[in-house]
């Protein structure tokens, strides 16, 4: 968090929280009131200034206001950056990969140490090629259908992604819905409502 960003929440600190204002989408893009902020500047501090409040609201803190951030996907989302290492939307590099999850519709996510989060799905081939087999074979159809079917396992190797421990980290399946519930996040803190 900035420096900036402390001082004003210990000088004002009880000021009222906003909801409904941003949006992060599934791509990892910020929107205020429903518009793109294009603003590199703006994205980056928004990035640096984003966390959460342990009851699974996620909230960017703009000075010593909370503004709740409505979750389209999941409150993180993973790319590669321009030399292969996992980042967050944020701009963060995490460090520990701890978990890997698919559904039934081809989606992946990570759990890291900033959170669990959506695979871009510009990155979802790149992060494909990483499926593995217990023997560290590539995964081919069959092995995918296997593993669909619950007959094997599947891991994703780590090396490259530049964490700390590069060992496969086997991927668990999960449901297509209801990824709130199934990662612990509030989708739409506070309902939605702007206040």
């Amino acid at each position: 968090m900035d420096d900036i960003v402390k001082a004003a929440m210990a000088r004002w600190p009880n000021v009222p929280a906003v909801y409904g204002w941003l949006e992060l989408t599934s791509r990892g893009e910020w929107k205020i009131k429903g518009e793109p902020i294009n603003n590199a500047a703006i994205r980056e501090f928004i990035g640096r200034n984003y966390t959460n409040d342990g009851s699974g609201n996620w909230f960017f803190q703009n000075g010593p206001q909370r503004v709740y951030v409505a979750v389209e996907a999941t409150p993180i989302v993973y790319r590669l950056d321009e030399f292969g290492r996992l980042q967050a939307h944020t701009g963060a590099m995490p460090h520990e990969l701890r978990a890997a999850f698919a559904d039934a519709e081809g989606r992946l996510f990570l759990d890291t140490e900033l959170g669990t989060g959506l695979v871009d799905s510009q990155d979802t081939g790149k992060f494909a090629e990483r499926l593995v087999d217990s023997e560290g074979r590539t995964l081919d159809d069959k092995g995918l259908e296997r593993w669909t079917r619950g007959e094997a396992e599947v891991f994703l190797k780590a090396d490259g992604l530049h964490v700390q421990d590069v060992r496969p980290v086997p991927v668990e399946r999960v449901p297509s819905n209801n990824w709130p519930d199934v990662f612990d996040f509030v989708a739409r803190p506070g309902g939605g409502r702007v206040t």
